[in-house]
């Protein structure tokens, strides 16, 4: 048996709607997956649960879609936000997708004094976190924010959540799992400035922490801060 595709879509879900997917969406489906007229699929909005549905018809470039039942109902997700210095391409595009298989709700990319980049496409950020999400099996994906500067970042910043900050060879208290709202920072490859430093030991919603003793990539030092984070609180 095939196990069905899953989309992200738009439009409303519930038994008997007909959902009419993006033109890109009817390509994958036709010329990518081979898929035809009475194929299941599953669909899931981020906010209706996932739904079991069929194709209706597929042609070039169009598809409609009939949803048929619920297969799980929304459920509560981790706010959880991810802070973080951009990268080189690859880099950055591995960290979206596997920040977005471990759950995140948003994602912030800043530029920083050492950041290693110049532009993003923030639009193929959020189409790969997309991807992430249908493989995955989450019911939601995570926003994908434009890039800001850390300063305009953290003049903004709102009060109730506690943004933690991982820092290398800094006294700081071990990350732990947290289930209030929260976000993890990461700096460049070279490190925030002294200025920097100053800047976010200032700020009262900041908690520096700490991911162990040795210098990790910052990729690694986000999923690891994430997967920490994430964790079942103990008892």
């Amino acid at each position: 048996m095939i196990a069905p595709i899953r989309l992200f879509v738009e439009a409303p879900l519930e038994a008997g709607a007909e959902v009419t997917p993006s033109p890109g969406q009817a390509h994958y489906l036709g010329a990518v997956m081979r898929r035809g007229a009475g194929d299941a699929l599953r669909l899931f909005n981020g906010t209706d649960g996932e739904f079991l549905a069929r194709i209706a018809s597929l042609r070039r470039g169009h598809a409609s879609l009939v949803v048929e039942r619920q297969l799980r109902p929304q459920a509560a997700e981790p706010d959880l936000w991810l802070v973080f210095a951009l990268l080189k391409r690859d880099a950055t595009d591995l960290l979206v997708r596997q920040a977005t298989e471990l759950g995140v709700a948003a994602l912030h990319p800043i530029f920083t004094e050492r950041t290693n980049a110049a532009r993003v496409n923030v639009a193929r950020l959020a189409a790969i976190a997309t991807e992430a999400a249908e493989q995955s099996e989450r019911l939601t994906v995570p926003m994908v924010h434009p890039p800001r500067r850390l300063g305009d970042l953290l003049a903004t910043w709102p009060a109730e959540r506690t943004l933690f900050a991982a820092f290398e060879r800094r006294s700081a208290p071990a990350i732990a799992p947290t289930a209030k709202p929260a976000a993890l920072l990461i700096g460049p490859e070279g490190g925030f400035t002294e200025a920097e430093l100053d800047a976010l030991a200032r700020h009262t919603s900041v908690a520096p922490v700490s991911l162990g003793p040795r210098v990790l990539r910052a990729e690694t030092a986000a999923l690891a801060g994430l997967v920490l984070l994430l964790a079942p609180r103990p008892g």
